[in-house]
């Protein structure tokens, strides 16, 4: 694990997983490593520091993590750009977290090919690396021999795939209940919720959102949303847009395909089912809605994020 200066903390807590393979292998299958260019302390983004040691001084590398802060995104200087990539070529695989992405892209180990990082950064990270195909709404995406993450949490989801090309689904599967991970996110899925993105400020509309979330198999007209918001219809439909930036019909469409799509990810339930759970008309409405979202039609999605 390579640190460096203002690198996020909790991108530290990927470690576990390594220590939870060898605790359930029963032998130090992995031996791990914190360094940095240098040595010495690394102090991170909260402000404590971290002893590492020269990464020179590490000996062989199997697999390379690099950990950098969220604000700015990391720029190295080239000496410490090259003394990275030789350990790279050397290493069997490497991996950035989050934004340590961008030290993968500055040292050219991104050009053509498919990269994630926070979601916060895609835009920065496409403008910095044209040659990137950047993939901002990913966990985690594995080109051959290189790996990137989105932000924070997903560094441990990239840890524990990493760990099932080694070990097994078996023990994946192991270390992610001794996490007390909700589920194991394959690279394929989404970062974003869309009950985050609206955050409506009144209680009034996010009641009428809460609502709609729980009962997307109702018709949920501006007329029945805004019964439960205790507004007329047209205060209901001024007050939402105000509130949320978008229409009451086309975020109830938002929250229809955030839960398809949640179901084609999670589940194996066939199409027809998803779409009248999710509250389409029909396979062909929610073909079409996936089609505008996103480009691509749901089985597509199916097979995305089932990929690592």
């Amino acid at each position: 694990m390579v640190l460096t200066p203002g690198f996020q903390f909790l991108a530290l807590g990927v470690q576990a997983a390594f220590e939870l393979a060898n605790a359930i292998k029963d032998e130090p299958y992995y031996t791990l490593s914190i360094a940095s260019v240098e040595g010495g302390p690394v102090t991170s983004s909260s402000g404590f520091a971290v002893p590492t040691v020269p990464l020179a001084e590490v000996g062989q590398v199997d697999t390379l993590l690099l950990l950098a802060g969220l604000v700015p995104p990391p720029r190295q200087d080239e000496a410490t750009l090259e003394t990275l990539r030789i350990i790279a070529r050397e290493s069997r695989r490497v991996a950035g977290l989050c934004t340590g992405a961008f030290l993968l892209g500055q040292m050219g180990l991104l050009d053509g090919r498919r990269a994630t990082t926070h979601w916060s950064y895609a835009r920065q990270m496409r403008e910095d690396f044209p040659n990137v195909r950047v993939e901002d709404d990913r966990i985690f995406i594995n080109e051959g021999a290189v790996w990137t993450s989105a932000g924070l949490t997903a560094g441990l989801d990239l840890a524990v795939a990493l760990i099932e090309k080694d070990l097994g689904r078996d023990v994946a599967g192991a270390i992610a209940r001794r996490l007390v991970m909700h589920h194991r996110r394959a690279g394929g899925q989404s970062q974003h919720s869309e009950l985050l993105e609206l955050a409506p400020s009144s209680d009034r509309i996010q009641k009428a959102v809460i609502f709609a979330k729980a009962h997307l198999a109702n018709p949920l007209t501006v007329e029945e949303l805004a019964e439960v918001a205790a507004l007329s219809p047209r205060q209901f439909a001024r007050a939402f847009r105000a509130e949320t930036g978008q229409t009451p019909a086309k975020a109830v469409e938002q929250m229809r395909l955030e839960a398809a799509r949640l179901l084609i990810e999670e589940t194996r339930h066939p199409m027809d089912q998803i779409a009248r759970e999710a509250g389409f008309v029909d396979i062909r409405r929610m073909r079409e809605a996936f089609m505008r979202q996103y480009g691509q039609p749901p089985q597509a999605l199916r097979r995305l994020a089932k990929a690592p």
